[in-house]
């Protein structure tokens, strides 16, 4: 199972031959917390968070 993550100053790879596609959301309140949702899909998978500054 080959998978890399690389983080890099203005650079991102990431590699897996498994990789469905990529998920593109707004982070939104929830109680004292907060939330992004995602497809019912996903439940169960693991999944990445990548906090842009913008």
């Amino acid at each position: 199972m080959a998978r890399i993550i690389e983080l890099k100053k203005e650079e991102l790879t990431l590699k897996d031959g498994e990789i469905e596609g990529f998920l593109e959301r707004v982070v939104t309140p929830f109680g004292t917390s907060a939330k992004a949702d995602v497809p019912r899909k996903f439940i169960g998978r693991r999944v990445y968070v990548i906090v842009l500054k913008n």
